[in-house]
């Protein structure tokens, strides 16, 4: 009988030791610049009440939320109903993104700094099926500034992630940046009906993906007319291929209202703050940027890095979200990077360091009590060195065979003789040297 496949589930990945190590490596570098920037820790369970969840992503992101099942009695009961509904099954979801706890977290704490700056690093789910270098479940890397509409807090998001990535070793990546209120001025220039503002944002989000034509045809399908379609990817495309300035003024010429204005002297402004930050020299306005979370207000952007369909990441401002939980609205801007995009993009590139894992000495034995084994190897340990102990006193040579078909680069021998000296034997298992040092001094030869 079949006991089913060992794979995991699809969407979703295994981390082996080596996947560790570079993940630790990614995420330290994330969090000293973070914390560089003046944010703080926070971390939130991993499923919210529904009630906190809907409606914040629009009717899309709606649909990709994982619902919990109610626990035995409560779903017995609803199971019970006459039309049963998803509603009756469900009261609580895995978090969606890291923006929509943060808003909770901030109208639930009174107590929190005026201006709050939050990192998060912790895994989201999305119920889709993900293409290549995506995935169901998966980390995020967010920070946000909560607490004030000064373009101050785009431009220290948007420079403090612009750091980690140099930091990480990406060169050619551009930070796209447009503005919510400009996109809806474009909508509106190209006359499409106000209640069709964010269904055309659903669709344009997708032109990186499905092209020109493939918008028009979603449009349509939406209910759009093909002519305003095309008047409005007109006005998103008017850009591509101009210098950094003269995007704006081709935009300044073709935005007929008095709020897309407003937008766009917002964003010269940023640029201006941006050009003081290692942010400056990837910002890049794209009126065709549009994000589909039908939360943001203002300022948006995306991480794009060449040769890479997608992006690593994104954000905006958010001004109404955390009202949405309490009677006040609370300006709020924040970002994200995709931790996985980022490691796997990172394997594919070479692009990481050596990078420690494992033991560095498996210390073998024979001749000797295990007691005596496990005595020297936390000598080994207490100078500072990663050790594994071979389980058994079997002979020499299977014991050293082990440690070459593990990546141990050294093995340290114990014998009676050794024993009585206070010495080991020390083997570098890719020379084939060896020497003979006292315990205190195998350090200097492992780290040599």
């Amino acid at each position: 009988m079949s006991k089913g496949s060992t794979k995991p589930p699809s969407g979703t990945r295994d981390f082996l030791p080596v996947d560790i190590a570079r993940r630790r490596y990614v995420v330290g570098i994330i969090q000293e610049v973070y914390e560089q920037y003046g944010f703080v820790p926070l971390e939130t369970p991993a499923f919210e009440n529904l009630t906190a969840l809907l409606g914040k992503y629009g009717d899309e992101g709606d649909q990709l939320l994982y619902r919990l099942l109610h626990r035995r009695d409560a779903l017995k009961r609803a199971l019970d109903k006459e039309n049963v509904t998803e509603a009756d099954l469900a009261d609580l979801g895995l978090r969606y993104d890291l923006t929509v706890p943060l808003a909770r977290v901030v109208a639930q704490y009174r107590d929190l700094p005026r201006f709050f700056k939050r990192y998060q690093i912790q895994p989201v789910w999305r119920a889709d099926r993900p293409g290549r270098g995506r995935f169901r479940e998966f980390y995020q890397c967010d920070v946000d500034v909560v607490g004030t509409e000064s373009l101050v807090a785009e431009a220290e998001t948007l420079a403090a992630i612009a750091q980690v990535l140099e930091r990480l070793g990406f060169d050619a990546f551009e930070l796209r940046i447009n503005h919510r209120r400009l996109l809806r001025a474009l909508i509106q220039t190209a006359r499409i009906p106000l209640e069709k503002e964010q269904t055309a944002l659903v669709a344009v989000d997708k032109l990186d993906k499905i092209g020109h034509e493939g918008v028009i045809k979603e449009l349509a399908q939406r209910g759009v007319a093909v002519d305003a379609s095309e008047t409005l990817l007109q006005l998103l495309e008017a850009t591509q291929g101009k210098s950094k300035s003269a995007r704006f003024s081709v935009l300044r010429e073709r935005v007929t209202n008095d709020d897309g204005q407003a937008a766009l002297t917002e964003l010269e402004e940023l640029f201006e703050l941006l050009e003081q930050t290692p942010a400056g020299a990837h910002a890049l306005l794209s009126p065709e940027l549009a994000r589909g979370l039908s939360y943001y207000t203002g300022p948006i952007f995306e991480i794009i890095v060449e040769d890479l369909a997608g992006s690593l990441g994104g954000g905006g401002r958010y001004d109404e979200l955390i009202g949405m939980f309490g009677k006040n609205p609370i300006p709020a801007v924040g970002g994200s990077i995709g931790l996985e995009r980022i490691l796997l993009v990172m394997q594919e590139r070479g692009m990481y360091p050596p990078l420690p894992g494992g033991p560095e000495l498996l210390l073998c034995w024979f001749g000797v009590e295990s007691k005596d084994a496990v005595a020297v190897a936390h000598q080994l340990r207490a100078e500072g060195l990663r050790v594994e102990t071979y389980p058994a006193a079997v002979k020499l040579g299977k014991q050293l065979q082990y440690a070459a078909q593990s990546g141990v680069p050294f093995a340290a021998i114990l014998g009676a003789d050794e024993l009585s000296s206070g010495t080991l034997g020390v083997k570098n298992l890719e020379t084939g040297e060896q020497q003979k040092v006292t315990v205190e001094a195998v350090k200097t030869i492992v780290r040599a």
